[in-house]
């Protein structure tokens, strides 16, 4: 018998409470949503634990313990026993991220335990969108990237990966892991890119996670060289395309507060901030 209140690691069965929390917020919770529908709530398969919260025995706030500490939909009583539970097992996570105000809370809790981290952004926007601009037309030439060009995008990944979080993602396990993540979006038609004449990537982007509600468009990334020349806004809206007609009907983005530009052309394609995650860096 459940106690009043009371967190635990979730089990297979508890599946559907699960994914009825997570459905209370599709587009915050999209990263994680996706997650659980692919893999269940077996943790070798959804690498990593998933956290209860109950209160009167109802199952009311998660929090995925795997790569990242994502807290869901989390209430200040429920951040407490996952910062406690957090606490007693240890940092095995590279980052905390999630809704602004949970993961502030969560990370002035793990702090004086798990600090310093390495960078703390503690306002990055969310912005969503659920059509397609009227006034910037896709570029024809962003496509899907295809199972046989892996050497041609893995540059370009690498790249935006290490300038966006400070570190190479081939570093450790010499980017086995991060290799298999980009296959696995080129693969699922998840991955799109311009090259140019010279088999050169000079714009990219992901759609990171995807749900039938909700989708999240991540990595996004222009060559050094051909910024300031306008293909950002474009690349991006060609991307939608693709998103709202084969993925989910909103899509969604979280943005580095201090990243102006990539804001500008964010709004230019429509869309528009409803909220703030927080993500914090080890």
């Amino acid at each position: 018998m459940l106690t009043q209140t009371t967190s635990r690691v979730l089990e297979p069965g508890d599946l559907d409470a699960a994914l009825a929390v997570l459905d209370r917020e599709p587009v915050a919770n999209a990263f994680v949503t996706s997650r659980v529908q692919v893999a269940g709530l077996d943790p070798w398969r959804l690498g990593g634990e998933m956290w209860g919260w109950y209160e009167d025995g109802m199952l009311t706030s998660l929090c995925y313990a795997g790569a990242n500490l994502v807290p869901v939909c989390a209430t200040p009583r429920a951040v407490r026993a996952f910062a406690d539970r957090a606490r007693r097992a240890g940092r095995r996570c590279s980052s905390i991220v999630g809704p602004a105000e949970p993961t502030a809370e969560l990370w002035r809790l793990l702090e004086p335990h798990w600090g310093p981290a390495r960078e703390v952004r503690a306002h990055q926007p969310l912005m969503v969108t659920d059509r397609m601009p009227a006034d910037i037309a896709p570029d024809p030439y962003v496509r899907r990237v295809r199972k046989d060009e892996m050497e041609t995008i893995m540059p370009a990944c690498v790249a935006m990966f290490t300038e966006e979080v400070g570190v190479s993602p081939l570093a450790g396990d010499g980017g086995l892991l991060y290799q298999a993540r980009v296959a696995e979006l080129v693969g699922s038609g998840r991955s799109f890119a311009r090259v140019d004449d010279q088999g050169r990537v000079v714009f990219k982007a992901e759609i990171g996670a995807a749900t039938p509600r909700a989708c999240q468009i991540q990595g996004v990334w222009v060559a050094p060289e051909y910024r300031g020349r306008g293909l950002a806004a474009p690349g991006m809206a060609a991307v939608l395309r693709y998103a709202l007609a084969d993925v989910a009907p909103v899509a969604s983005l979280y943005v580095n507060d201090f990243n102006t530009a990539a804001r500008r052309a964010y709004r230019r394609v429509g869309f528009r901030e409803v909220g703030a995650f927080m993500s914090v860096l080890f």
